[in-house]
């Protein structure tokens, strides 16, 4: 019985410790400025490989050009090995360099359907009207990494 208190006593200490927790930012933990751009999905998951083939036709050729004119820094696509656990089985993270790159801009715009082109543009829109049948977006998140001190 003394055991089961004394177990009972360091976890409310522990609890106790952590809700009188006073972080301060850039004190204690930096924010960073790179951006996150993370959508969970959730793809049929007899239909990854399909979903795949289109984010590969469209979504990363489209970030390719972005990448390429200094619009965003990087992007990834990760897959769960367990397809149907969960709320979501495919993560898309597009990364900026700062909020910055979140502003509308006309000209990287124009410049970005410039080098997309037409053509590009009508097979995203041909392919992106599948997507309905085959997955759902679950979330979508704006974050950046904390780093501690």
């Amino acid at each position: 019985m003394k055991i089961r208190h004394l177990f009972a006593g360091f976890v409310l200490t522990g609890f106790a410790s952590i809700a009188n927790a006073d972080l301060e930012a850039w004190k204690d933990y930096d924010i960073g400025s790179v951006l996150s751009n993370v959508t969970t999905v959730k793809v049929d998951s007899n239909m990854i490989d399909k979903y795949l083939e289109g984010l590969k036709a469209t979504w990363a050729p489209a970030n390719d050009v972005a990448i390429e004119l200094g619009q965003i820094e990087s992007y990834s696509i990760y897959v769960s090995q367990l397809a149907n656990s969960g709320d979501f089985n495919v993560i898309l993270v597009v990364r900026m360099k700062d909020a910055a790159d979140m502003q509308p801009d006309q000209a990287e715009y124009e410049a970005f359907m410039k080098k997309w082109g037409e053509e590009n543009q009508k097979r995203s829109d041909k392919v992106a009207m599948t997507y309905p049948d085959i997955r759902t977006i679950t979330g979508e998140y704006l974050i950046r990494e904390i780093t501690f001190k």
